[in-house]
């Protein structure tokens, strides 16, 4: 499984196309290298999924219970905007313009990769949610981690 890591500035070429950054693509697998799915994020953003990663989150999305009246309304605003991206000769990948006007993307965007994801925000919209970031960033640390027990995820370092 792929562990994307980094934050990459980029630009939007004229036609609204995405150049994916060389330190971005090495961490994916050949074969993962050009097939996507772009969708909104949870927040003004937009996630990029390898294909695979997106197979995935298919599976556990629809495994929800339709009966739910939450899990119908979560599904149908998870899956609004997905689109299946496929990369051209030179590694571009076009962002739809319904996507690209919800994240409020123009030229200036950023990438940050973690996990199997990558979000792409507007430059702007990036930097203004750092400007928010809690005075104390240990407090918010423990509250989210804290709670994790080590000897039960060997995964964790």
């Amino acid at each position: 499984m792929t562990n994307l890591l980094g934050e990459f500035e980029c630009r939007l070429d004229a036609k609204a196309r995405l150049a994916l950054p060389s330190g971005l693509k090495k961490q994916l697998a050949q074969n993962e290298q050009d097939r996507f799915v772009i969708n909104r994020g949870f927040e003004k953003n937009l996630a990029l999924y390898p294909e695979k990663e997106w197979i995935q989150i298919t599976k556990e999305i629809n495994s929800l219970n339709l009966y739910n009246k939450k899990n119908r309304e979560f599904v149908r605003y998870f899956y609004r905007g997905a689109t299946e991206l496929t990369t051209d000769a030179a590694s571009r990948i076009l962002i739809p313009k319904s996507l690209q006007e919800y994240a409020g993307i123009d030229k200036d965007i950023v990438l940050i990769a973690y996990g199997q994801r990558i979000e792409i925000w507007a430059k702007d919209v990036y930097e203004e949610m750092l400007n928010k970031e809690p005075e104390d960033f240990a407090t918010l640390a423990e509250e989210v981690m804290g709670k994790i027990n080590k000897t039960n995820n060997e995964d964790l370092p």
